[in-house]
């Protein structure tokens, strides 16, 4: 049965509400991991190392590759989380 531009309007709707509530969940993770940075940045300050670990930065990318279920692709999934940890070595200066 063919669905009516009313039912497709209110699960266009409930489809938003969940992207809303992801978004939500989403910006709490990463405001806490940009506070688990800050700790580790100060950390790398006190031990006299640098911020920028690329050794780093390339091991979490791999991991995540391995794990990553899709349908994100891997090249999107590197572009958001390199963007991630460059925001997060930023605020670590």
């Amino acid at each position: 049965m063919k669905k009516s531009g009313i039912d497709l309007f209110e699960e266009l709707k409930g489809k938003r509400k969940k992207i809303d509530l992801i978004d939500r969940k989403l910006l709490s993770l990463l405001n806490q991991r940009l506070r688990i940075a800050l700790e580790v940045g100060k950390i790398k300050k006190k031990m006299g190392a640098k911020i920028y670990d690329p050794r780093r930065e390339v091991e979490v990318l791999e991991r995540l590759r391995k794990i990553d279920k899709g349908p994100l692709p891997e090249e999107d999934l590197e572009k958001i989380f390199t963007v991630m940890m460059k925001v997060c070595r930023k605020s670590q200066t």
